[in-house]
């Protein structure tokens, strides 16, 4: 198997950029709605998942079932799943940053998958995450929330397996989108039968979570990775650790201790570094 070969293209490039800034909200969404973890990620992805079907049904998109897309799907229910628990139990800024290392996941699996040898740029890059990972992880233990960032850490490693789901011959990632959150949707809905929060300001934060941050955000995504790399991809919505703290320190008052704040800048300097390399490798 190879992977498919894919030129950078400006609106691909345009759809993952927007995507970031929607999936940005999750963290202070999710931290408004008073309800347990897996009742708002039920809720979410089956909203999300009615807006990508009525997507799909307007560009007439058949739905593929294949061993790539069935990967993906598996990928998407991980990584909804796992951050939404981890928002709950962990920091918002600790929950992406340490989703945001999904890039060394790309990098390693696509070493397993397609026997791409890492370089030392790559080797230099994992090792600098793993090190602010380990920050994270040090500050977690201090702070009571080490489960939290474990499963943030998990939610990485599936976010690695969405970014890869449009590689490969059979896979379609919009396919994989809907059936993920489908699947999710169905699983997990059910458990906001046990919520007694039923708000207007609650019902709000839901349908915004589906229709934004999950149904739109993965539509622009799904069409951006079509044509722009899996490590491209991973690494352009570098915007998204720094934009998902800042608005739920604005709105909701948290912040950040001082070693999780180490750890972050130097997970994102070493991707935001290896986002310039690859940039100027592919450009060359």
């Amino acid at each position: 198997m190879e992977e498919k070969k894919k030129a950078i293209r400006p609106a691909g490039i345009i759809c993952v950029f927007l995507a970031s800034v929607a999936f940005s909200t999750g963290g202070l969404l999710i931290k408004l709605i008073p309800w347990a973890a897996l009742a708002i990620n039920g809720a979410r992805n089956l909203i999300g998942a009615a807006v990508i079907g009525i997507y799909l049904l307007i560009r007439r998109h058949r739905i593929v079932i294949s061993l790539p897309v069935v990967t993906g799907a598996l990928s998407m229910i991980g990584v909804t799943t796992l951050f939404a628990l981890a928002n709950k139990l962990t920091t918002a800024a600790n929950t992406i940053v340490l989703q945001f290392t999904a890039p060394v996941f790309v990098i390693l699996l696509m070493a397993v998958i397609y026997h791409s040898r890492p370089t030392r740029t790559d080797l230099i890059t994992c090792g600098a995450v793993l090190a602010g990972v380990g920050l994270f992880f040090a500050d977690g233990i201090s702070a009571g929330n080490w489960l939290g960032n474990l499963l943030a850490l998990l939610s990485g490693i599936c976010y690695a397996g969405v970014f890869m789901m449009n590689t490969g011959r059979n896979a379609d990632a919009l396919s994989s989108c809907f059936l993920g959150q489908l699947a999710a949707g169905i699983l997990f809905t059910p458990l906001c039968a046990g919520e007694t929060d039923f708000s207007f300001p609650v019902l709000a934060a839901v349908l915004a979570l589906g229709v934004i941050q999950v149904g739109g955000a993965y539509i622009l995504f799904s069409e951006g990775i079509q044509v722009t790399p899996a490590v491209t991809a991973s690494l352009i919505t570098g915007l998204e650790p720094i934009m998902n703290p800042a608005w739920t320190a604005i709105f909701y008052g948290e912040t950040i201790s001082g070693l999780a704040l180490a750890g972050a800048v130097i997970v994102f300097a070493a991707v935001l570094l290896y986002n310039i390399r690859m940039s100027r490798k592919q450009a060359d």
